[in-house]
């Protein structure tokens, strides 16, 4: 098993979210997080109201942190391929700001409900 945890722009999170609902995948989590790359942030970027604690101080062309999408789903080691390449081309901008995908092994899951563990507890 692998945890995928892609980092993405907000306005693709829908989108994201649809494409693995498609190919069979609905269980994600998501959350809101701020961050930032070695750009530091671009400034005009988003087109959401960020507060002043998290602008830049007096830095031409940057932010402190930018918004961005945390989007988070463990899947059998065979579904990774298809999962990576589904949200490379729904969120590929070919921009600076398009994020990064991490592929992490997952030693072992379990359903709370039933007790499951492994794969079974995917599904």
């Amino acid at each position: 098993m692998k945890e995928i945890v892609a980092i993405i722009r907000p306005n693709k999170i829908e989108a994201t979210k649809d494409a693995l609902d498609a190919l069979g995948f609905p269980g994600i989590t998501a959350l809101s997080v701020i961050g930032r790359g070695r750009q530091r942030g671009i400034a005009n970027e988003v087109s959401c109201e960020i507060s002043p604690q998290l602008l830049g101080q007096g830095r031409s062309g940057g932010m402190k942190y930018v918004p961005k999408r945390m989007v988070s789903l463990v899947v059998d080691d065979e579904d990774v391929d298809t999962i990576v390449a589904t949200i490379i081309s729904i969120n590929q901008t070919a921009q600076i700001g398009d994020g990064k995908i991490f592929i992490c092994p997952v030693d072992d899951s379990v359903r709370l409900r039933t007790g499951e563990s492994g794969t079974a507890a995917l599904h």
